[in-house]
């Protein structure tokens, strides 16, 4: 009886994360799905980590808005409103707030990349530090 309550208790769980993670309105990319939109040069990569944190390390191509300082309406997010964004921070955790924002203000393709930078470099892609330097 108490592993029957168990099974029913941990199925309840995965549903409810399920339900949860295909009702966010943001979709996850993996660092491959990112490389690709680089690549074709019609999105915008944005990387919510702090400033200090961005300046040791960062995806070539993305620019930083500081969670902090982070709004919809922010300059660097002018006009993209239908172009793909890509959130980024330092493990893929704080993004899906700034994501959740984006698309309460309207933004039509928002994604966040699983793992962050740091899953990002362990998949052997590069990142650059302070002054661009790999």
């Amino acid at each position: 009886m108490l592993l029957v309550g168990i099974f029913i208790g941990l199925t309840v769980a995965i549903v409810i994360n399920e339900i949860k993670h295909l009702t966010r309105g943001y979709k996850s990319v993996s660092s491959a799905g990112l490389t690709r939109l680089l690549n074709a040069d019609n999105g915008v990569v944005i990387d919510v980590s702090p400033k200090v944190d961005f300046d040791k390390a960062h995806i070539n191509g993305s620019q930083n808005i500081p969670m902090a300082d982070f709004k919809p309406d922010h300059k660097v997010l002018q006009g993209a409103k239908d172009k793909p964004v890509v959130l980024i921070c330092r493990r893929g955790l704080t993004a899906g707030g700034a994501a959740s924002l984006l698309k309460k203000a309207g933004f039509s393709d928002v994604s966040v990349l699983d793992g962050g930078v740091d899953k990002w470099s362990a998949d052997g892609l590069l990142v650059v530090g302070k002054k661009g330097k790999a």
